[in-house]
């Protein structure tokens, strides 16, 4: 099904000129190759190929363009043909010739001639030519009769092709795919749609052409290294895989933190709740909180792992709720949540950051929720940095629903559902048992069993079940069915299914799969319910032969990547959604294992024979250790083809004839005369022979295969599942595409080549093309009886995704702009995932091919294909991208040995040819070899022309000489244990190897080598090997003097290939140089800058090769340096060093560093610091600035690094290398002359800047957002808001009466400080939410677009948020908290540390690492930080010489200070530091209760203060509040550590984490960092100016130090710098409340917007607070904890500072709050009468403040209430600490007995109140509860009538009321409990009055306990039943008797001496009688 053009000639052109082709159909183009200085005869002789889907209608239309190429320019049409398809269509073969015509549509001279040839779907056209595209299955069938068949035959040998098809290109698989960019239509639509503009214009098109390379012609594009090498160059060889080790099964450092911070909504009835929290199989607890359903915990947990990443993501946190648990009891549950580790990894951030856990329980599904934990999860990886979201008072009462702990897009309401998971059979099984039992029991008895006892066992969730075990089994049969109950959908991604072997003494695994329930299930409206099978999932794990101890355990348990075929298993999933309404269910969720009904043998598809097919070209590379035993490769698929247990049987019997098969076997065996090899004769040939390998140099071997390649063939069965199989292949086929495209596109915006987002249009074009093809090519073989649900369903779902994507391609196409790139390739990225994950299938069919490498019966090595990639498929795009090529293979070693640097070596390097198809569709199988060989076949296939061969002898050869250019490398990998390496390269080309030179002590060194291959044979036709040449593969080695060299790295190549009748000229030669990033393991490991061409040796010899006319250096012996022409163009460039000094030098081998110099060298020129005598007193050098001069590339990327080296100079003139740093980019410092247009450079005219005097400048910070490159006109206007404000102020006033003003005494720090974290986060939120909005402005016009359904939800959180902010707590009006903020003046708190927002100060001082010793592996976890063994301070600035003048014209210029000029001096300074340690958040826990007692470390220089005595006992977010002076003098003392220590009593305190500050960057930053600027000076209050220099005097000096013309301060404030004016406020009030004129305002406004400033500006450090990571050196990468602070530095030569602020913690104000409960009404009537059955109550309420629950308080027992009402007059007292900033009780209290101090806790101010029912026998019962808030609970109703549940239940508006505010409250408050069915009740409801005082108001009006003196409350008037009983007992037994009961006693009294009487006649009988009877 194709269409095919043969393109032969183009003659009579006119002129001289390179000359291309473009031929277009149904809007795919195709390039032919330049051709080059052709003149009037052009000969193409090219074929272009399209696979069509659907038939080719008469009317569509042929179109070719006939260019002049040009390099530079857009190409020139000379003209157009176009064809109607017509006759094609009827002919199916036409030859043309015909005449162009040009653009104006008039006939030219310009002739060309072509064939076109059309093969339709249904065979209807076009009969089948020697050596087409054969092997259609339909045609083959349908033609059995026809006169046709003898065009099945090829007749002639495959070397025989016609000269036209050798260069038949497969349409697609150029490199240049990126230029097939027409408009490609859906075919569906139709074809007469004319007025469609074209997408592309033509010269768009060939910009984009010229751009992406040097020209059009394919071999000449050089984009990026790596897709260079691994896109898909040509239709003969696949991509090789570059990185070699498996990333799987590798243990990682983890780290799970669990914050439990309260539960709300427990159910039960006066419970004692803790939370046990369990991650895997550890648990931890909190503390048990007494009788509350709503406890507060703010509890920590941190859970540390070591484990491998697809262990950790499986592990499941569960979060459960126990009642009532102690030492004795276990407790009762509650509820249960969980979730997956995976899950939660999967959030943005690693975390959930308080969101409430849904509970709900497991024994009964039946019941709802159970409660809500609020909780914080994150889990940490090494490397990850969690942004913890800023810690502050949670004012906002929590929207539960809005908040739950669940991932995007899970409904709130999860119902619960059966996961059945049906196991049926298992075939393949490997011998488990010895054989040496086995024959003892065949000798004896003559049983002949299968040695393995499988099982199947299934985990999900935590939980597993397993099925039954078959008895010496290897083809097992269960038939069951294992039922999980879980909510759906599931918090747990995996399901893990594994066959087991049971044994007496333990099970060991025998293979394990993992079912993905996301890839088995689709969330969306159209989605379905996970689903899966029935089909076969095949098991890979350790090789087949048992032995007893296998080292590759693990690999069966699934970790790792599986290096053998261990089994398949069918099976099938299917979820059922319960009704838990259903009485029926069983309610437990208990795992269950039942019979499941068996399903027939053909419901996973027909059994197909399959044919393999594999050639070896080439095995080099072979690893010397492995010895020189000749050496055999084996194939595998499944268990075919293993020489253990695959050749004695097949598991099946040939394909089994069903009684309608009949004719169709027939029909195969007959379907050709020389296929009689079907019965079976064709025995597989899987391994091929062993060969001794050969020498290739000191590590490698290779197998001198030569001419002769060795083939293996295998035939196999397995049911017929190819369809599932070509759908992933379309779309990995689409996601490749599309990933070359992006590394292009990418790789173009890193080396900066122009128009990057034309190419990312044409990448978008061709993935919605991709798509679009997708949807018409995936939709066959509907019918299909095996296919699943899961294919039906998943196939529907690709096809809406693809159809989406491909819509949304099209549309962002529309949108690429140039400053957009780089967002939308971030959107590609996630098509590109998207398209990955769902081209994985979850089911099964036929199992990967293993290749092994044996020697001496040993398996060594393996490598591994899915089966997929080498599918033979008729249709072009569903074909294994592997199939029918040459893919290059490196062997790697088994399981854990190819963990780590055993895993770097290769072990083989194979090319092989593979193909795996249908037996029936085998004819083709040779097809895609490199031509000219002849098969080699066995005895009995011999003139069988479909039998396969054994081996290919080929007679064709070719010579040629490989140069390889070897430039240089930079970024090394450091071997050596000075930190540097001695590398060199090695360079493998087929079985030859040659070596550069060792460059000795360099990580970046410069062969400037061209290393020469002399006769290479390489076989197959010479064109074939022009467009595909093997893979170079270039190792870097570091020599040691000892042993062998060490593995540094390893990259792969492509050489560019010319042949003999080529000239060696432009566009493709002489070739660039290309960086090729190296690999080590998985890590990138630098770069190699080189070129490589491969010249065909002609007939006449060496002689045509273009001369190799480099000098031959004598210097260096026999090297030759790469030629003129490849080597870039060098232009003389300086380099200026500022050399500053030298910090922190470690020792070098025990001995001090004294008198180091450091020594610079760029490209083999440099220069060196002069020598610092005494490094101890003063590690600064003498002279600043040197330079030297040096030849560069002109191309900034091909710059060499730079190498900075310190060395110690000893005595007698020896040298130690301290350390070394190579700076790899030199383009951040190279010197760009300032744009002088930009708008902050326009120093004309002036420049208003104004700000409203009466407003606090709170404001300007939100209003002026000014960048150094805005336009220049800055208005700061406030006034209009301050209307806005009045205006709504007169609105609100009613509601804002209570809102007073913050008084100036009662404000202090904390006041600003809290004022500031508000700020903070609502910029943080408005940051989100703004970026939102900016991407739904770029979604307007893609509204189906990517993000629809995500944008949605962020607009519903964003509609949330916003009503959060926008319902104002009673009391406050709609805009309180802004009054708040806009009279309190704020700091800067910056959520990270202050370097990372102000470029780690290095605006002009660098800070260079210097490292020593090798480059840790990941395995032994060592990190750069360990490596670092100094720091070096400086700069360099790079430019051409000579200097710009611009430069050395300026005043002042100094020309020994070169570029720096202006630079402080760097003698020795004295400096007073002052620290402010704010606080510290999520601390690591450090002792066992899990809390800390943290104290704060500061070290600087010699000075280490520890705060031992003020540590705080058991806090994880400790509030230090402490100020710090330290005196140090820079440089000496420049490096501040603040660490974090945990008091211990006995033993060493413990270090929990630290932070390092670098003083000395910080100190000389032009941000001048040494001390805060605040938003507004005032000279006394909270808000102090700290700066001992005022204002202005710091602008004075800012604008001497910056030549800056100023300040000139004018009247009515106002001040001049430069051309900027500043007004502001120009009187300022002391603190008398006089008011002085002052300069200050306008000074510091100038400061404040010092970034403005033309050519000096930047922005100043405002007055702030750092929140710095902790980090402890044992668990590096993983932060600790966060410390909040920030530091003071004031020069000792400067007026000195004032005293330190204050900032100790506030002291929390102590408060009495007394409670008076009056009465009680409507309570529920618990007891029944014991007598009359009457409902009554004994009431008495309790209360307590939350936390103090042990002093909680009760009232007396108002007994016997009939009606639910109870009298009280009773008084509570609770006396607490208040915190009024955080709105929290502090309390401190021993945790327990033993503890040796008092623990501080936190508590929201909460009062409980509840009353109960007394028993005097029983425990009392609990009836109903309510809790309040105290700063915001609703105002009580006035009567009882009034009082409502909805009240609290939030239904309707209460006014809400704070008692801090409102001190006195009386009402009445419902009090709930909830029913059976878990609902709120009402069951009473209080009277009471709540009063506030402060202790001191407390002590001077103080009132009594209860109804106590002083100040006592009456007595309650009860009702006479209420009396008490047992003080009266009388007066009650008269009232219950005399009055109802009189004769019922009597009637009792009767009937009991009756009774007595009976007895005793009947006990005294049987005496009497006997009496009576013998007469006594």
């Amino acid at each position: 099904m194709a269409l095919i053009v043969h393109l032969k000639t183009v003659s009579e052109l006119r002129g001289r000129s390179d000359r291309i082709a473009k031929v277009t159909f149904r809007g795919q183009s195709f390039y032919s190759r330049v051709l080059e200085n052709c003149e009037n005869v052009a000969d193409f002789d090219e074929t272009f190929r399209w696979p069509v889907a659907s038939n080719i209608d008469r009317n569509e239309m042929l179109e070719i363009q006939i260019f002049n190429y040009s390099k530079v320019f857009s190409n020139k049409l000379i003209g157009t043909f176009r064809m109607v398809l017509q006759k094609v269509v009827e002919e199916n073969r036409v030859d043309v010739t015909d005449t162009l015509i040009d653009d104006n549509n008039a006939i030219i001279k310009t002739s060309l001639s072509m064939e076109v040839r059309y093969q339709a779907a249904d065979g209807t056209v076009g009969s089948w030519d020697d050596g087409d595209f054969l092997g259609d299955e339909a045609l083959q069938e349908e033609e059995k009769d026809s006169q046709e068949t003898d065009g099945l035959l090829p007749g002639s040998r495959p070397s025989t092709r016609t000269p036209g098809e050798k260069s038949f290109r497969r349409a697609g698989r150029s490199v240049f795919s990126a230029m097939k960019l027409g408009k490609t239509r859906s075919h569906k639509e139709e074809p007469q749609r004319q007025d469609e503009p074209a997408v592309l214009e033509m010269e768009d098109l060939d910009h984009l052409a010229i751009r992406l390379g040097d020209g059009l012609d394919p071999d000449s594009v050089s984009l990026a290294s790596v897709t260079a090498l691994t896109s898909n160059v040509s239709n003969k060889r696949s991509k090789p895989d570059i990185k070699m080790e498996p990333s799987a099964g590798r243990p990682m450092d983890y780290q799970v933190s669990i914050t439990v911070i309260e539960a709300r909504q427990l159910v039960g009835l006066n419970m004692d709740p803790v939370v046990c929290v369990e991650v895997g199989d550890d648990k931890k607890y909190t503390s048990m909180k007494e009788s509350t359903n709503c406890p507060y915990y703010n509890e920590y947990f941190v859970f540390d792992f070591h484990v491998s990443p697809d262990v950790m993501f499986d592990k499941i946190i569960k979060i459960s709720v126990i009642h009532s648990k102690n030492l004795l009891r276990s407790g009762t549950l509650v509820g249960s949540f969980k979730m997956d580790v995976g899950t939660v990894y999967s959030q943005p951030e690693h975390q959930f950051h308080h969101k409430w856990a849904i509970l709900s329980d497991p024994d009964d599904i039946s019941a709802g929720l159970k409660g809500y934990v609020k909780c914080d999860v994150a889990v940490v990886g090494k490397g990850d940095n969690v942004k913890t979201p800023h810690k502050t008072n949670e004012t906002d009462e929590d929207d539960i629903e809005g908040n739950l702990l669940l991932p995007e897009g899970v409904p709130p309401e999860r119902q619960w559902a059966r996961f059945y998971v049906k196991i049926y059979r298992a075939e393949g099984l490997p011998r488990m048992n010895t054989s040496l039992m086995a024959n003892v029991k065949k000798a004896f008895i003559g049983e002949n069993k299968d040695l393995v006892d499988p099982y199947v066992q299934v985990f999900f969730a935590g939980q597993k079940g397993k099925t039954s075990v078959q008895k010496s089994s290897y083809e097992p049969l269960w038939n069951e069915q294992v039922v999980f109950t879980d909510l759906f959908p599931p918090l747990c991604k995996r399901m893990k299914v594994q066959i087991r072997d049971s044994d007496k003494v333990n099970d060991v695994a025998i293979g394990t799969h993992f079912i993905d329930l996301r890839k088995i299930s689709n969330d969306g409206d159209k989605g379905f319910l996970p689903t899966l099978g029935p089909a076969w999932v095949n098991m890979y794990g350790s090789t087949r032969n048992y032995t007893l101890l296998d080292e590759h355990q693990d690999l069966n348990e699934g970790l790792g990547e599986g290096v053998s075929f261990r089994a398949r298993l069918m099976l099938g999933l299917a979820v059922e959604i319960l009704d838990t309404s259903n009485p029926e269910l069983t309610s437990s969720t208990e795992v269950q294992v039942e019979q499941a009904t068996p399903v027939s043998e053909s419901c996973t598809g027909r059994m197909e024979e399959f044919f393999l097919f594999g050639a070896f070209l080439e095995a080099s590379m072979i690893d010397r250790k492995n010895g020189d035993k000749p050496i055999t490769f084996e194939v595998t698929i499944g268990n075919y083809g293993n020489e253990v247990d695959g050749m004695s049987r097949p598991q099946r019997p040939r394909p089994r004839k069903e009684p309608g098969d009949e004719e169709e076997v027939d029909l195969i065996q007959n379907s050709s005369d020389d296929e009689g090899d079907e019965g079976g004769d064709l025995a597989s040939v899987s391994s091929t022979p062993p060969m001794r390998p050969q020498i290739t140099d000191r590590n490698y071997f290779h197998l001198p295969y030569l001419e002769r390649k060795p083939c293996i063939y295998i035939k196999s069965w397995w049911p017929d599942q190819r369809r599932r199989l070509y759908n992933a292949n379309i779309m990995d086929h689409i996601a490749d595409k599309l990933e070359e495209g992006l590394n292009d596109v990418q790789e173009m915006i890193k080396t900066e080549k122009s128009y990057p987002e034309r190419r990312l249009r044409g990448v978008l074009e061709e993935l919605s093309c991709g798509c679009h093809r997708f949807l018409s090519l995936s939709d066959k073989d509907q019918g299909h009886a095996s296919r699943t649900k899961l294919d039906r369903e998943r196939l529907k779902s690709c096809m809406r995704e693809l159809e989406s994507m491909g819509q949304q391609a099209k549309s962002l196409r529309a949108q690429v702009k140039r400053h957009t790139v780089r967002d939308k390739l971030r959107l590609c990225q996630n098509f590109l995932q998207k398209l990955r994950f769902l081209a994985d299938e979850p089911q099964h069919s036929i199992p990967d091919v293993f290749i092994w490498m044996m020697s001496n019966n040993k398996r060594i090595a393996y490598a591994r294909v899915p089966s997929k990639d080498l599918l033979f498929s008729i249709v072009e795009e569903e074909m294994g991208k592997d199939c029918a090529k040459v893919k290059t293979l490196f062997l790697k070693l088994p399981g854990k040995r190819g963990f780590g640097s055993a895993g770097w070596t290769v072990q083989a390097k194979l090319e092989l040819y593979l193909w795996l198809g249908l037996s029936k569709q085998r004819k083709d199988f040779l097809c895609g070899l490199p031509c000219g060989f002849e098969e080699v076949k066995a005895a009995q296939g011999l003139g069988l022309h479909s039998f396969p061969p054994i081996s290919l002898v080929y007679t064709k050869k070719q010579a040629f000489q490989l140069r390889a250019h070897m430039y240089q490398a930079r970024s090394l990998f450091a071997a050596d244990s000075s930190g540097l390496s001695d590398p060199f390269a090695r360079v493998f080309f087929i079985n030859q190897s040659q070596c550069t030179e060792v460059l000795n002590e360099t990580l970046c060194p410069t062969w400037d080598q061209m290393l020469v291959f002399d006769n290479l044979e390489l076989y197959g036709e010479a064109h074939e090997l022009r467009d595909d040449p093997p893979i170079i593969v270039i190792e870097i080695y570091d020599q040691d003097t000892m042993g062998k060299a060490d593995f540094m790295g390893r990259t792969f190549a492509k050489p560019l290939v010319k042949m003999a009748e080529e000239a060696y000229c432009p566009p493709r030669f002489p070739p660039q140089l290309e960086y090729y990033q190296i690999y080590r393991g998985n890590a990138t490991a630098g770069d190699l800058l080189a070129a490589f061409e491969l010249l065909q040796i002609g007939p006449s010899g060496k002689a045509d090769l273009p001369p190799i006319n480099g000098p031959v250096d004598m210097d260096r012996g026999p090297i030759m340096p790469v030629p003129v022409g490849i080597r870039p163009v060098l232009s003389k460039y300086r380099v200026e060093v500022l050399f500053w000094g030298l910090r922190d030098l470690k020792r070098v081998n025990l001995a001090q560093v004294d008198r180091p110099r450091v020594d610079i060298e760029c490209a083999g020129k440099g220069v060196q610091s002069s020598l610092i005598h005494n490094y101890k007193k003063s590690p600064n050098f003498n002279t600043l600035v040197k330079w030297f001069e040096v030849d560069l590339p002109e191309n900034e990327l091909l710059h060499p690094p730079l190498n900075i080296r310190v060395v110690d100079c000893r005595a007698f003139g020896r040298y130690t290398l301290v350390g070394s740093h190579a700076v790899s980019s030199l383009r951040r410092f190279i010197y760009r002359p300032p744009d002088r247009t930009a708008p902050n450079w326009n120093t004309t005219g002036e420049v208003v800047v104004s700000m409203e005097p009466e407003v606090p400048v709170k404001k300007l910070e939100t209003m002026v957002k000014l960048d150094a490159t805005s336009d220049a006109v800055v208005k700061v206007d406030v006034a209009e808001e301050e209307k806005e404000r009045k205006k709504r102020k007169k609105k609100g006033a009613s509601d804002e009466a209570e809102e007073e003003e913050p008084d100036e005494s009662m404000l202090d720090w904390w006041s600003k400080y809290f004022a500031s974290i508000d700020t903070m986060k609502e910029q943080l939120r408005q940051h989100e939410a703004s970026g939102i909005d900016l991407e739904e402005k770029e979604e307007m016009d893609t509204t189906e677009g990517l993000k629809g359904p995500i944008k949605n939800k962020d607009k519903s959180r964003a509609a949330k948020e916003e009503k959060k902010k926008k319902i104002p707590g009673p009391g406050q009006g709609p805009e309180a908290p802004e009054k708040k903020k806009a009279k309190i003046d704020e700091l800067k708190v910056y959520p990270k540390e202050l370097e990372t927002e102000f470029d780690n100060f290095e605006d002009w001082l660098h800070t260079f690492n210097l490292l020593r010793g090798k480059t840790g592996d990941d395995e032994d976890g060592s990190t750069e930080e360990e490596r670092i063994v100094g720091r070096f301070k400086g700069s360099l600035c790079v430019y051409k010489v000579p200097l710009p003048e611009d430069v050395s014209r300026e005043a002042g210029y100094d020309p020994t200070y070169g570029m720096f000029q202006g630079i402080p001096s760097n003698d020795p300074i004295n400096v007073l530091v002052r620290i402010y340690v704010v606080r510290a958040t999520d601390l690591h826990p450090a002792d066992i209760n899990g809390k800390a007692d943290p104290y704060i470390a500061i070290k600087l220089g010699k000075t280490d203060i520890r705060d031992k005595e003020n540590y705080i006992s058991k806090q994880l977010n400790p509030v230090f509040g402490k100020s710090f002076d330290i005196e140090a003098s820079f440089p000496m003392e420049s490096m501040l550590t603040v660490a974090v220590y945990d008091w211990d009593l006995v033993g060493t305190d413990d270090l929990i984490g630290e932070t390092k500050i670098d003083l000395e960057n910080r100190f000389y930053s032009k941000h001048r960092a040494t001390c805060g600027i605040a938003q507004t000076y005032s000279i006394h209050g909270y808000n102090i100016w700290r700066d001992p220099m005022k204002p202005s005097q710091i602008l004075t000096r800012l604008c001497k130090e910056g030549k800056v013309d100023g300040p000139h301060f004018g009247p009515h404030g106002r001040v001049k710098v430069a051309n900027r004016v500043f007004t502001g406020p120009s009187e300022i009030e002391d603190e008398n409340g006089q008011k002085k004129p002052t300069d200050e305002h306008v000074a510091l406004s100038a400061l404040r917007h010092w970034e403005d400033i033309p050519r000096v500006g930047c922005r100043l450090v405002p007055e702030h607070v750092e929140t710095r990571p902790l980090l402890n050196p044992d668990k590096p990468g993983i932060e600790q904890g966060r410390l909040e602070l920030w530091v003071d530095m004031f020069p000792m030569d400067m007026p000195a500072p004032g005293t330190p602020l204050d900032i100790s913690p506030r002291k929390p104000k102590k408060y009495e709050l007394r409670v008076i409960v009056w009465n009680t009404d409507e309570v529920v009537l618990e007891d029944d009468d014991f007598f009359t059955g009457e409902k009554s109550s004994d009431i008495f309420v309790r209360g307590w403040l939350k936390g103090q629950q042990e002093d909680k308080q009760d009232t007396d027992v108002h007994y016997h209430s009939l009606t639910g009402e109870g009298n009280f007059n009773w008084r509570y007292l609770f006396p607490f600490d208040y915190l009024a900033a955080e709105e929290r009780i502090v309390m401190s209290k021993k945790e327990s007995m033993f503890s040796w101090d008092e623990t501080e806790y936190k508590i929201p101010a909460r009062l409980t109140l509840q009353i109960w029912d007394a028993d005097h026998f029983s425990a009392d019962d609990f009836l109903g509860a309510i809790e309040l808030d105290l700063n915001r609970f609703p105002r009580g109703a006035k009567t009882a009538k009034q009082c409502t549940m909805e009240m609290v239940t939030g239904e309707v508006d209460v006014p809400l009321v704070s008692i801090f505010k409102q001190k006195r409250v009386k009402g009445w408050w419902p009090l709930l409990a909830r029913n059976e069915n878990d609902e709120f009740e009402l069951t009473g409801k209080v009277e009471a009055e709540l009063h506030l005082l402060t202790a001191e108001e407390a002590e001077k009006n103080p009132v009594g306990l209860a109804r106590n003196e002083p100040d006592p409350l009456e007595k309650p008037n009860r009702p006479d039943t209420a009396f008490v009983w047992f003080l009266n007992p009388l007066k009650s037994i008269k009232y219950l008797i005399c009055t109802r009961y009189k004769w019922l006693i009597i009637k009792i009294v009767l009937a009991l001496l009756g009774l007595l009487m009976l007895a005793l006649f009947l006990y005294s009988l049987p005496g009497y009688m006997v009496k009576k009877l013998l007469g006594a």
